[in-house]
């Protein structure tokens, strides 16, 4: 009989929260079902995350294979250029009977073909004039002589400087004014 009773008499927290929990209709989905949309869609965002990373990987990889390369071959091209001033040499050299003047010719030939080389590969010359204003950024001076211009200032060029684009390759050699 006891257990007759408490058949008929309900759990009162089985009633609370079969109270609270809101009625199932046919246009909710249940909660199993929403749980498992929920786990779906957590296996996408995973996927698309492994995806991404994956590809930020790719593109870490082949930019250091491309700084890499780089270095490897950025004296290319000044090589290329290179290469046809060598032949001229070894040419004029070959020559059995050369005359002064066709030697001369040859010497002027191959350095327009360096001095080409050097345009194509931005490989400029410093060669500051006289009276120029001493650059600590491009010049060096090595001697300070008494001169009838500004202190400071360009008197000869000793050797020229080269620059290759924006950076400093050998400064320009230079005698400066001396302050009077």
């Amino acid at each position: 009989m006891q257990d007759q009773e408490n058949q008929a008499v309900p759990n009162p927290e089985a009633a609370a929260a079969a109270a609270s929990a809101p009625p199932s209709t046919p246009d909710q989905p249940s909660l199993e079902e929403q749980l498992s949309a929920t786990e779906a869609k957590l296996a996408e965002m995973h996927d698309a995350f492994m995806r991404a990373k994956a590809d930020g990987e790719n593109i870490r990889r082949r930019a250091q294979e491309d700084v890499a390369k780089a270095h490897k071959f950025a004296v290319e091209s000044f090589a290329e250029a290179m290469v046809p001033v060598k032949d001229s040499l070894e040419m004029a050299l070959k020559v059995e009977t050369p005359s002064v003047e066709s030697l001369k010719e040859g010497v002027e030939m191959t350095l327009k073909q360096l001095t080409s080389a050097f345009e194509k590969n931005r490989l400029l010359e410093i060669l500051p004039a006289q009276g120029e204003k001493l650059d600590p950024n491009k010049h060096q001076a090595v001697a300070v002589v008494p001169a009838d211009q500004e202190a400071n200032t360009v008197v000869s060029v000793l050797q020229k400087g080269y620059m290759i684009a924006d950076r400093l390759l050998r400064p320009a050699i230079v005698t400066a004014a001396q302050a009077k």
